[in-house]
């Protein structure tokens, strides 16, 4: 069986393309990971995910310790059955969700206390618990427990969220080593942290790197900060991270952000915004997003994207799409999701071969000219 193994092969400038290779199947990198929060990708049966083109799915250990629970999904047999999805899975830490969701939240060294955004029940969340979580669930790849603060807190706030999670970082490598069965088949990742401090950044890394992960993370960017400061960050964020591992830049994002992002050398990344952006009638598209709901799409029986092979786009109009969300079906928020997650598999692709060919360079460049032409205009 295999656990994990990292193969880069081949480079281009500061991208890679290679493979992940686990018990539950290889994810081709870079690699776009579409957000199963609640154990379902919204609006998209599982075949239809792997149909798009994704190698592995994000499911979400806040929302799934809530509802409907760590340990019954265990006695369900685990995630992967429970939601019918048998390739890898990475499950976050739970810890953007308890800072951005939860009321009256406190931090301490031991972790996070929190009140239910649900029922308004009080749960801690600590290192030990999220890891604990994620093996119930059966977790592919396991997210270390982490300390997010906002990037426009002070200096000193920024450092000691950063050190806490090294501490949480260490606590997390133990829980998930002492889980030897469930260790043995799934792979645990590290998380950077230091806001957008060049010098927070490299001691994050250092920190990580004396502990040892399988892969890192990037954390604590896509939260506010805006396109030319997360892409100053990850001008040098990446490069102190190992050279042998994938680098995984969380939560991102926009289809320019992660071009921009994988020319700095991520490989691996997760958003809502396929999914949520197909579910508000916005669809993406070689030429930027559109949205559907727009009254000049009423005849329009061009199919959303000329030229694109999803099931969507060789089977409707614009016209019906336009009919079906302006009327509220919910066919309209399945076919516009559909056609956003094989957009964004289509873009790995193309990444992934003008990688290997050594011409991401003007792959890259011919990309956002035209996807950010319409902004221009």
């Amino acid at each position: 069986m295999t656990r994990f193994d990292f193969h880069i092969a081949a480079t281009d400038g500061a991208a890679r393309t290679g493979t992940i290779s686990m018990a539950r199947g290889v994810i081709r990198t870079p690699a776009f990971m579409p957000v199963g929060t609640a154990a379902t990708v919204k609006a998209v049966k599982p075949a239809d995910v792997r149909a798009a083109g994704a190698d592995i799915i994000l499911g979400n250990t806040y929302h799934l310790m809530l509802r409907p629970g760590a340990e019954r999904v265990a006695r369900l047999g685990g995630l992967h059955r429970f939601m019918g999805w048998e390739r890898p899975i990475l499950t976050d830490s739970g810890g953007y969700q308890v800072m951005s969701l939860s009321e009256l939240t406190k931090v301490t060294e031991e972790g996070v206390s929190f009140k239910s955004h649900l029922d308004g029940t009080r749960h801690l969340l600590s290192p030990e618990r999220s890891v604990e979580i994620q093996r119930l669930l059966g977790s592919s790849i396991v997210m270390q427990f982490d300390q997010l603060v906002p990037t426009t807190t002070s200096r000193d706030e920024q450092q000691g969220a950063m050190e806490r999670s090294i501490r949480w970082a260490r606590r997390s490598r133990e829980e998930f080593d002492r889980g030897e069965q469930h260790a043995a088949g799934s792979a645990l990742f590290g998380i950077q942290q230091g806001a957008l401090d060049e010098g927070l950044r490299r001691e994050s890394a250092q920190g990580l790197i004396d502990i040892g992960f399988d892969g890192y993370a990037v954390g604590g960017l896509a939260v506010g900060e805006g396109q030319e400061a997360m892409l100053g960050c990850l001008d040098f964020a990446p490069g102190q991270l190992p050279a042998d591992k994938p680098r995984y830049l969380m939560g991102v994002g926009k289809p320019d952000d992660i071009v921009e992002a994988v020319v700095r050398g991520i490989d691996m990344f997760d958003c809502v915004l396929p999914t949520r952006s197909g579910r508000t009638g916005q669809a993406f598209t070689a030429d930027g997003p559109i949205n559907l709901r727009n009254a000049r799409f009423a005849e329009d029986q061009e199919p959303l994207e000329p030229g694109c092979p999803c099931p969507t786009c060789t089977g409707w109009s614009r016209a019906y799409v336009h009919h079906l969300v302006r009327s509220g079906e919910i066919l309209g928020a399945m076919l516009m999701t559909e056609h956003n997650l094989w957009f964004y598999q289509q873009l790995m692709q193309g990444l992934r071969d003008a990688i290997a060919r050594g011409g991401l360079t003007n792959h890259a460049r011919a990309f956002l000219d035209r996807y950010r032409a319409r902004d221009a205009r």
